[in-house]
């Protein structure tokens, strides 16, 4: 992020202080959510962040968690389980399950959510919240999955362990009360990246999915990039330094999950469209998707990019920009547009799911 300007003295009087928002280029203040001004202003000037290295990052994530992260273990209806990957780790995963006074005693819908991060943050705290709204809200079970990361593991393992925790789900369905054909996937970010491709892998494995809901999806693609000027998309120039993701920010999480002199290596471990489901060859059959983007976000047409080649191979995708938010608005009690977020999750699983 940005910092607010440091005092500057004034010829004719004592030191007046910077307005904080001049950290903010004009054109994109103008565009801000007033609700997120409020916050940068009373929140992140008074405490901008400071420096940080993975290795503090993984010594104190305490220190470094979003506003939304509840610690939920052993919470009532949230049951904890381990799941092989293809390489035998195991990954860990949190069910939430909805009250069967309120929605019944199942077996449930289940939704598989995948947390954002940039592949390198992130655990099963980091939205539980998200979670336990879809829970009560829609009435499914939530599974959240704590896919790997980088750098302590290869990019791509993430991808092996969503497809592993979706087909567990399935297989497991009688043993975990849930519903087999009537399976959702989403996540934020770099969860949503995730989702992405496995919409592809479902589709070509036979595995129905009622909705796929991605939320500001990335392309890892961007990773690559030398220059943000590489990049084809308008929004990737305007809200290069945005407040909240600039290209900083994505320079940063690259390096730790697709180091340059790894480039070479990674494409040739996984399929191009990994990288970038943009290039996914075909683009017909696929389940039902909910694209939601952030105005004042860089990666915002990218997302929007991929729900139009949805739409031109035949597919049914519901769009949602959400004006004057940044990209992790979702994670920000303050703005009421988070909230509005929260709502249009839950009605979003119980249009897919046939629920009332």
């Amino acid at each position: 992020m940005s910092t607010p300007n440091s005092t500057v003295p004034d010829k004719a009087g004592p030191a007046e202080k910077a307005n904080p928002t001049d950290a903010i280029e004009p054109h994109i203040l103008a565009k801000l959510d007033p609700d997120f001004v409020k916050y940068w202003v009373e929140v992140v000037s008074k405490n901008p962040p400071a420096a940080q290295s993975i290795d503090q990052i993984r010594a104190h994530p305490e220190k470094f968690r979003n506003a939304i992260a509840v610690d939920t273990t052993g919470w009532e209806r949230v049951t904890d389980h381990a799941v092989t990957s293809e390489d035998g780790a195991e990954i860990p995963v949190r069910a939430y399950y909805p009250d069967p006074a309120v929605h019944g005693d199942g077996p449930y819908a289940v939704h598989l959510n995948f947390h954002g991060g940039g592949f390198v943050l992130g655990d099963l705290m980091s939205e539980a919240q998200l979670c336990l709204s879809m829970r009560d809200g829609a009435g499914v079970v939530v599974i959240d999955v704590n896919y790997r990361h980088c750098p302590e593991t290869v990019w791509g393992k993430c991808v092996q362990d969503g497809w592993a925790v979706l087909c567990w789900a399935r297989e497991s369905a009688t043993t975990l009360n849930l519903n087999p054909a009537s399976v959702s996937i989403g996540g934020v970010s770099a969860g949503a990246h995730i989702s992405l491709i496995l919409q592809h892998l479902a589709r070509d494995a036979g595995i129905p999915l009622k909705l796929c809901m991605a939320t500001v999806p990335p392309a890892a693609e961007g990773f690559f990039y030398k220059f943000y000027t590489e990049s084809p998309f308008p929004s990737f120039h305007e809200f290069y330094r945005s407040p909240i993701l600039p290209w900083a920010r994505i320079q940063w999480f690259g390096k730790l999950s697709m180091p340059p002199d790894k480039h070479e290596e990674l494409q040739a471990m996984w399929p191009d469209w990994w990288f970038s489901p943009l290039k996914a060859r075909n683009w017909t059959g696929l389940c039902d998707t909910y694209i939601r983007t952030a105005e004042c976000d860089l990666l915002r047409d990218e997302g929007e990019a991929y729900g139009m080649k949805l739409v031109a191979g035949g597919n049914k995708v519901t769009f949602k920009r959400y004006l004057g938010a940044p990209h992790t608005f979702m994670h920000l009690p303050c703005m009421r547009k988070k909230h509005v977020f929260d709502e249009d999750s839950i009605s979003a699983l119980q249009a897919a799911h046939g629920l009332s």
